[in-house]
């Protein structure tokens, strides 16, 4: 399947044309810990750090000096679920554009740099080039799972440059030679493996993108590779074949001491270069013992293929597909039921789930192809690990179906817009499914009227989002869940064990959400809170009920911890589960100037009123997210042992002037401390904290680092973990 480059700025193969780096303060604010000395030309532009996080400084002088002044900056690449191509957004800080991503999977990762939607540029610092991508540079980041893509630990093979004459393109043209450590002149002729790019790409490609040098060390190294040549050949001709049977195959010959025979040949491309490759395999059958296509399935017309001689002449066809996001996973599944109705032979190696349209991919098909290869024994039918059967077609709802998103039962999900951007020339979907919670950007693809993008599979929990259309933050309005803080955010759930807690309960068994309306005399207005009852909440009970006051964060309201925290699902599973003390949440208004006499003068009076709490503290608790956090310190401070229970999530200590460490301790029964990774602004703060804490002699516990960012997914898991621990016997 050939893939043009429309198709790849476009994002269904890769590298997309725009970029805009709308970004929030939470995701982005990190700057404000990081920030660094502006980056010297020879300082990387990407730098890893410990664990796959990557810590981004691209120099705004650069990019001048490259594409002229601009006013968003992205780095994108490989980055998006099942490896597609997204977005990363940058901040301006200082002379750099700046930001800390990850943790990232290890394996091979390419990029560019885009400013302003469409001014693209090489990352200078990187030496790695990419010959078919200009723009591109690429990076490694080691680990047990990228094993075989590793450099080898030993010399093995070495690649070499054949130089050939094309009859077919008349000119002269190169091939890149994958020559193993045993291969001599003269002695034992080896086999040989044509492997070939796809569309748009050179033949330099399985080197530098696919990695193709290091998977056959290694592989070899393992013992898991017979002898044999690896040919990369240029596949941009108009007639592959000829190109390949007259050019490229006899060029080898004369040149290597390979066998002539024809069951010591194979051949196997991806995309584009996998339907080349099937296309041999039909109209010469036999001149290939071994035929392997990796997200290729537009083979042409079937009906005609010669199928007796072709499962007559060789001994191996197996494909390969990504999952949904491969644009070739419907071609393969209508090529199978044509293969089957003919009695063409074939091995499938199942849907890949955890890769789309794209390198990693086709990495992994070498590493399960080149093995099966030259070895006298019959090929192993069975699929890779984890890999699925495919059934059926990946066919979304028809157009202008709502309400969108729409969910798989696989996980994977599809948006799209209404008829109002039919005119627009970019739009694309933010969301946090970046590693740990951060947010990323996936390209929309023009459908008719309308835009769209599926993306996946998602990991099971809940999920934020906005469009965004011409560099402008829009509302799905197909979607109608709201985010009152964040007019364009739209929410979903991607449902599983993994996100249980944060599920809707059955109705009537969870507790009651109602809105408390109160007078602010610190404010000067009517204001509003959240307050969650648990199941079975009795008014008239005896024995009051304790009271936990939970505080949103800066630039947030009263409505988020139910809208984005999903606080009540929270709390309605852990009751139902047995794991929390019965309690009332209260969720309050925390924008007011002094936060310590709106809690305590306006907030507490009323709801003691009106609920069914306790007044003693010892049966009060009070948390809250990052300037939430803050503001739970401030009462500590202020006010210690008037809450006995304190958490704060993604906040630091602050100042200790006038701190009385005794009282805070003497009225405090928990003081449990949260924050995210290095991608959170806040974790420098926070950290430093602690050792301020312990000098002070303040008794705490720390959670350790909650992996995520400055972000909800954070938070949720530190509600998770601090409500069950509340109103709890400290001696057991």
């Amino acid at each position: 399947m050939e893939i043009t480059s429309e198709d790849r700025r476009s994002g269904r193969f890769g590298r997309a044309r725009r970029a805009v780096a709308v970004v929030t303060a939470a995701v982005l604010a990190f700057a404000g810990l990081m920030a660094a000395a502006p980056a010297s030309a020879a300082d990387p532009w990407i730098a890893q750090q410990e664990g796959g996080y990557l810590r981004i400084a691209v120099p705004n002088a650069a990019v001048e000096a490259a594409v002229g002044p601009v006013s968003q900056v992205v780095v994108e690449g490989n980055f998006g679920p099942s490896h597609n191509w997204a977005q990363i957004g940058l901040q301006r800080s200082g002379a750099n554009w700046t930001a800390t991503y990850g943790p990232f999977e290890p394996g091979l990762y390419y990029y560019q740099v885009t400013g302003d939607d469409s001014k693209v540029l090489k990352d200078t610092s990187n030496p790695t080039s990419v010959a078919s991508e200009p723009e591109w540079s690429t990076f490694f980041i080691p680990g047990d799972s990228a094993a075989l893509l590793a450099d080898a630990p030993e010399q093995a093979g070495v690649i070499q440059t054949l130089s050939y004459d094309s009859a077919v393109a008349g000119e002269e043209r190169q091939a890149l030679v994958w020559v193993p450590p045993t291969y001599t002149p003269k002695g034992k002729k080896l086999p040989v493996l044509y492997l070939q790019h796809g569309g748009g790409q050179s033949y330099r490609d399985w080197v530098e993108v696919g990695r193709a040098e290091q998977i056959l060390d290694n592989l070899w190294l393992a013992g898991q590779l017979e002898d044999m040549l690896v040919v990369m050949g240029n596949g941009n001709v108009d007639d592959f074949s000829a190109e390949l049977l007259e050019n490229i195959v006899p060029a080898v010959e004369r040149t290597y001491n390979v066998s002539p025979s024809k069951n010591h040949r194979a051949l196997a491309g991806l995309s584009m270069g996998g339907g080349q490759a099937f296309e041999v395999f039909s109209e010469h059958p036999g001149e290939f013992d071994a035929i392997g296509t990796f997200g290729a399935g537009r083979f042409g017309d079937l009906d005609a293929i010669p199928v007796d001689r072709m499962n007559d002449r060789t001994e191996l066809f197996r494909v390969y597909v990504g999952n949904k996001t491969d644009i070739a996973y419907n071609d393969v599944y209508d090529s199978f039921e044509k293969f089957d109705a003919r009695g063409l032979d074939y091995q499938f190696d199942g849907v890949n789930p955890d890769a789309g349209h794209n390198w990693n991919a086709w990495q992994e098909n070498l590493i399960d192809f080149a093995p099966r290869l030259f070895t006298g024994a019959a090929s192993d039918p069975a699929m890779s690990e984890g890999h699925t059967a495919l059934t059926e077609r990946f066919e979304p709802p028809a157009a202008g179906t709502t309400p969108t998103p729409w969910l798989t039962e696989d996980d994977f999900v599809t948006f799209e817009t209404t008829t109002d951007f039919a005119d627009a020339e970019y739009v694309s979907v933010w969301a946090n499914w970046a590693p740990g919670g951060s947010w990323l950007r996936v390209e929309m693809n023009k459908v008719g009227d309308r835009w769209r993008a599926t993306v996946g599979p998602l990991e099971e929990k809940f999920y934020h989002y906005r469009l965004i259309v011409d560099r402008q933050s829009v509302k799905d309005t197909s979607n109608p869940t709201k985010v009152t803080s964040e007019p364009a955010w739209s929410t979903f759930l991607v449902p599983g064990e993994g996100s249980r807690l944060l599920a809707d309960v059955p109705q009537g068994q969870g507790g009651n959400l109602e809105v408390m309306t109160y007078q602010s005399t610190v404010a000067g207005q009517q204001r509003n809170a959240y307050v969650w009852t648990p199941p079975g909440y009795d008014p008239d009970r005896a024995e009051p009920y304790p009271l936990f006051v939970l505080n949103h964060g800066g630039g947030q309201s009263w409505t988020d911890w139910v809208e984005v925290g999903r606080a009540r699902q929270i709390l309605d599973n852990l009751s139902l589960d047995g794991a929390i003390e019965p309690m009332v949440v209260v969720m309050p208004n925390g924008n007011v100037s002094n936060y310590p006499r709106e809690l305590l003068e306006n907030v507490v009076p009323v709801t003691e009123e009106r609920y069914n709490v306790s007044s003693d503290p010892l049966d009060r608790a009070l948390a809250g997210l990052s300037a939430g956090g803050a503001r739970t310190v401030s009462v500590l401070k202020a006010h210690p042992g008037e809450f006995a229970w304190i958490g704060t999530f993604a906040a630091g200590f602050g100042g200790t002037a006038g701190v009385d460490a005794a009282a805070i301790n003497a009225g405090t029964e928990l003081y449990r401390i949260y924050t995210g990774d290095i991608t959170d602004f806040t974790y420098g703060s926070v950290m430093s904290s602690l050792p301020v804490l312990d000098q002070l002699g303040i008794e705490y516990e720390f959670d350790g680092v909650t992996v995520g960012p400055h972000g909800w997914d954070v938070w949720q898991k530190n509600l998770i973990d601090l409500a069950p621990r509340l109103f709890q016997d400290p001696n057991g």
